[in-house]
């Protein structure tokens, strides 16, 4: 079943003769990067727009999965704290967002004549809110999401990604940093780089999958449940830093990492 949708994927992007991908550099991106690469070769261009909200470790690795595929990579720098509706943090934030970053795409493959952008949405995003997916179905035909059309899921992605030899196939996914803030709360460039350097500073200890999510000046910890123990026993170290970054109170969320926590009060 997986070589089948692997072949139907190849088949699907072959048939596009040229395509834009809008690399983030996880999984799935560098999924289609990589058959991208392989089928259409300088026909095929890796773009990713780095915004307030995409991490800069998120950038660099970008850029270095984008070197081992050896597709041509591309960034473009986008405010989107310009946008009205993404600085004021409603719950269709990601739809204006995603509407915009699409523009941009759009814009490189006119420059480049290409046929179509590639982007990564999967099966497995049909089960939870995701607004950005409005903007893609808005645009139509220019906006090829492959995994969606042959319905492959994460898991199988990520098979693919390590059959395909990457490095990132068993990389944890890391949404954009808007995604720490309840709706409603204004999103400002000073919030969100201290919510990156917090979980940049988690990172480096040691920890895999979290979220440091941010209510006003307080930070709500979200990491796995049997990591908690360790946490704690360097919390006071962890809070310390986390308040030099200007949070008055550090607190750990005892129902663990789960995505998509902000979207459960909606």
């Amino acid at each position: 079943m997986l070589n089948e949708k692997l072949d139907s994927l190849k088949k699907g992007i072959s048939e596009k003769k040229s395509a834009v991908i809008a690399f983030s550099g996880g999984v799935d991106s560098a999924t289609l990067a990589s058959i991208a690469k392989q089928l259409l070769g300088e026909n095929s261009i890796a773009v990713t727009v780095k915004l307030h909200s995409f991490p800069e470790r998120e950038l660099e690795c970008a850029k270095r999965v984008a070197g081992e595929i050896g597709i041509e990579h591309r960034i473009v720098f986008f405010d989107e704290l310009d946008l009205p509706e993404v600085a004021g943090n409603s719950s269709e934030r990601c739809y204006y967002c995603k509407k915009e970053i699409l523009n941009i795409l759009d814009s490189v493959r006119k420059e480049l004549g290409f046929n179509v952008i590639i982007e990564g949405s999967n099966a497995s995003d049909l089960n939870s809110y995701r607004p950005g997916r409005q903007a893609i179905e808005e645009v139509g035909s220019i906006v090829y999401s492959p995994f969606i059309e042959y319905g492959v899921n994460k898991d199988e992605i990520r098979k693919m990604a390590e059959y395909l030899g990457l490095s990132v196939s068993h990389k944890f996914p890391s949404p954009c940093l808007a995604s720490r803030f309840p709706y409603g709360d204004a999103l400002t460039g000073e919030a969100i780089k201290k919510v990156e350097l917090a979980e940049d500073h988690l990172l480096d200890l040691g920890f895999r999958e979290l979220r440091v999510r941010a209510h006003n000046d307080i930070a709500r910890i979200e990491i796995a449940p049997d990591e908690m123990q360790l946490l704690l026993n360097m919390r006071k170290a962890v809070s310390s830093y986390l308040k030099e970054l200007g949070f008055n109170y550090v607190t750990l969320d005892l129902e663990g990492f789960r995505s998509g926590s902000m979207d459960e009060v909606l």
